[in-house]
């Protein structure tokens, strides 16, 4: 994995702005720590950083290739896992490759097929080639945003790059927000709208759509969309195909010249990995597979069962872990270093986040690089197959709204009442959940339980599951470790979308059409257990050390946080012996501890990054 960035620009020389350049690349270094690079011409500079996983020699970028007179250039993030029959249908075509990476064969695939590649690449990018030859700048984005890519265009300037902090570090570019960036923050917060980067004139590349940029300006597409057709396939016909895209999917992602891991909660989606991992190593004669788990120092003696989690993930990993053989590495975080993480892991985002959540998984990620450069995570299971509880929530079902996002009412009572005014939460919400429902792709005569249910699917695979592959890849980049997510294979996406609710739930379990599928290949315990979401800690001294910070920000009368929220309220809320939300206030993990933590995220956001408010 990698971080790109550049600039197009039709009335400045480009070639004079190579420190802009650097400074803008040199934002990325933490994603790319093994090299770095740069393309200078007149109307084009691209800069990348690179984080090296497969071809050590022949993958440096930007890459270049001449096509007669002129160059295409290439500055790429990701990795393509159909990278030999894309290499076998170019070599057909009559073209040659000088080294073995993905890079080089995409490059190629531009050149031959235009920007129409992206409907043959089988993979996770984000990336942008410029042409010479017609003077155009082509960016795309895989199908489900598991690479992040952002854009705006400031007068003649045309600009780029993985994350937000690369175009801010533009001369052009100011850290302005607006009502909409407020709301996407405190309304939204930690979800976001895909498609909108928060700050004022900054968009994000939306998942399955690319653009081309030339001198008549913006042109975008989607290129994916999911399609609803009816299913025909039966019960065990389903299974074995949901299996053979898991083993083919999982196996896929396992090349790479660099060691790879995977991370195993003893859950049902990271023990499915771990399972097809360990026997492909075994077969290639590789050794024991390195797997990897988190837990918190004491959260034996603190775990408290909830609906959201309702046992511990620790006893089961080791159980996976030595019935395939694999060599375990457990990680304990304790509570110092998760609370001196919150900060990281904002600058990780640029944004607040799901603080002690996204603090844990990016010390978790550093622990991991120190052995290894790739890891396979079992992201994205739930929301593809239908595993949260708010799916088999009648409640949820019928709330009118995202469901993990039911504690909005909580949530406004801590908030200034000018920013309720500006922002006007309820209706910025209601407009976001109505507009995604109205892109639903329907299935003309289907029955309203099911309608309602691709409903949900859909909610949950454009916007929460977006939410927690940007967690994953800012945490795990900010490390320098590639973390890749077989659940986010678009065709096993496209598959599972059209399975019919009461075959996805078969055997009265939730993810049922996937257990069956796992039959015969998982330990029957691990098969049953019930879905327990990535463990937080339930350590009271956590909780003590976020009051005793948020506390010490009420008192600050410079803090930039407290004329957007009610200090009195939030004061309140902090000094209560008693939790104000019963339950979570943003997906399974989020509740008073969660609250604090985010609200000390903002204010250091507000404050780093010098936010201007419109």
């Amino acid at each position: 994995m990698c971080g790109i960035t550049g600039w197009i620009d039709w009335e400045v020389d480009l070639t004079q702005q190579g420190p802009i350049l650097e400074a803008m690349t040199e934002t990325l270094s933490f994603r790319g720590p093994d090299a770095a690079g740069m393309y200078l011409s007149p109307r084009a500079a691209l800069g990348h950083r690179r984080l090296i996983v497969v071809d050590p020699t022949g993958g440096g970028q930007p890459m270049i290739r001449r096509r007669g007179e002129f160059n295409y250039v290439l500055s790429y993030n990701g990795e393509l896992y159909n990278t030999p029959e894309l290499r076998r249908e170019l070599e057909g075509h009559g073209h040659t490759f000088r080294g073995h990476s993905d890079t080089e064969v995409l490059l190629v695939a531009y050149m031959h097929w235009g920007p129409e590649c992206v409907q043959r690449l089988n993979g996770i990018f984000a990336f942008a080639v410029w042409s010479e030859a017609d003077q155009s700048l082509f960016l795309a984005r895989d199908r489900l945003g598991v690479k992040p890519l952002f854009y705006a265009q400031r007068g003649s300037a045309f600009l780029f790059g993985s994350e937000l902090k690369s175009l801010l570090a533009h001369p052009a570019i100011n850290p302005e927000v607006d009502a909409g960036g407020l709301a996407e923050v405190f309304v939204l917060g930690p979800s976001r709208t895909p498609g909108h980067g928060v700050f004022c004139g900054i968009s994000e590349v939306r998942p399955g759509h690319c653009l081309l940029y030339d001198r008549k300006g913006i042109h975008r597409r989607q290129y994916w969309l999911l399609e609803s057709r009816p299913h025909e396939d039966d019960l065990d016909t389903t299974a074995a195909k949901v299996r053979a895209l898991l083993k083919d999917t999982i196996e896929r992602q396992l090349v790479a010249d660099v060691p790879v891991c995977t991370l195993l909660s003893g859950g049902l989606d990271s023990s499915a990995i771990t399972a097809f991992a360990s026997d492909a190593f075994r077969r290639a004669g590789l050794g024991p597979l390195h797997t990897y788990s988190v837990d918190y120092v004491d959260n034996d003696r603190h775990f408290q069962v909830n609906e959201f989690q309702p046992n511990s993930d620790s006893p089961w990993a080791p159980v996976v872990s030595e019935f395939f053989g694999t060599c375990h590495h457990p990680v304990f975080i304790d509570t110092p270093e998760l609370v001196e993480a919150l900060t990281t892991a904002m600058t990780a985002r640029d944004l607040p986040g799901m603080a002690d959540v996204d603090s844990s998984l990016y010390l978790f990620c550093r622990e991991i690089k120190k052995q290894s450069t790739v890891a396979l995570s079992g992201e994205c299971a739930d929301e593809v197959f239908g595993g949260y509880p708010w799916f088999h929530s009648e409640e949820a079902l019928a709330s009118g709204t995202f469901p993990w996002s039911r504690g909005l009412e909580t949530k406004l009572s801590i908030f200034a009442p000018e920013l309720l005014q500006v922002i006007r939460p309820k209706q910025y919400m209601a407009q976001r959940y109505e507009e995604t429902l109205a892109e639903v792709p329907r299935l003309p005569g289907e029955d309203p339980l099911n309608a309602r249910m691709r409903e949900m699917f859909y909610l949950n695979i454009t916007w929460f599951m977006a939410t927690l592959l940007d967690r994953k890849d800012r945490m795990s980049m900010a490390t320098g470790l590639e973390v890749r997510v077989p659940f986010a294979d678009h065709r096993l996406v496209e598959y599972v979308w059209n399975i019919p609710w009461a075959m996805k739930i078969c055997d009265n379990m939730e993810k049922g059409i996937m257990r069956r599928a796992l039959i015969g290949l998982l330990p029957n315990d691990v098969l049953t257990r019930r879905k327990s979401p990535y463990p937080k800690t339930h350590h009271p001294a956590y909780l003590a050390a976020v009051r005793q910070l948020l506390l010490q920000t009420l008192d600050d009368s410079g803090s930039p946080l407290l004329p957007l929220i009610d200090t009195t309220a939030v004061r309140a809320m902090a000094l209560a012996n008693e939790a104000a939300f019963g339950r979570p206030w943003f997906g399974q993990l989020m509740t008073d501890a969660q609250l604090f933590a985010y609200l000390l995220q903002v204010d250091t956001w507000l404050r780093k990054y010098r936010v201007q408010i419109r």
